[in-house]
């Protein structure tokens, strides 16, 4: 059974329909032939992932998202997608975007990343953002 769960750290963050964001998602999950096993997204400020990147991945740089695999599959998904709404915000002033298209593309490139796909190179973000601009195409 997929299970799709939200969490924020402080201050409170409060995603907007959460119901049909995690249909969206899991319609997503299964273009890419996969399935949900469990995925916990945490919302949260740009110093908490700070000190996540620092500690788990010894980056010591602002970041909008960290995804942690805990699955090696790439059919079946079970991860933690940690999202900087802070990072998101201003992400989505300097793209000249709304706030929820660009939080949708964090959390679908988080997904992406648990199903196996990488953005090291040119080429791999290339795949990558066609991949998230075909889902966000996807929104109902």
């Amino acid at each position: 059974m997929a299970s799709i769960n939200y969490f924020s750290q402080k201050p409170r963050f409060k995603l907007q329909n959460p119901k049909k964001i995690s249909a969206w998602i899991k319609r997503a999950v299964e273009k890419e032939s996969a399935s949900i096993i469990s995925l916990n997204y945490i919302f949260c400020t740009d110093e908490y992932l700070r000190g996540i990147n620092i500690q788990f991945l010894k980056h010591k740089t602002f970041t909008d998202i960290v995804t942690f695999n805990y699955n090696p599959s790439d059919t079946e998904i079970e991860g933690e997608i940690y999202i900087s709404i802070d990072r998101v915000r201003e992400n989505a002033e300097i793209y000249k975007t709304d706030f929820t298209t660009e939080l949708n593309r964090v959390m679908i490139h988080g997904v992406l990343h648990l199903l196996g796909y990488n953005d090291k190179t040119r080429a791999e973000k290339g795949e990558m953002r066609e991949k998230e601009d075909s889902y966000l195409s996807l929104r109902k």
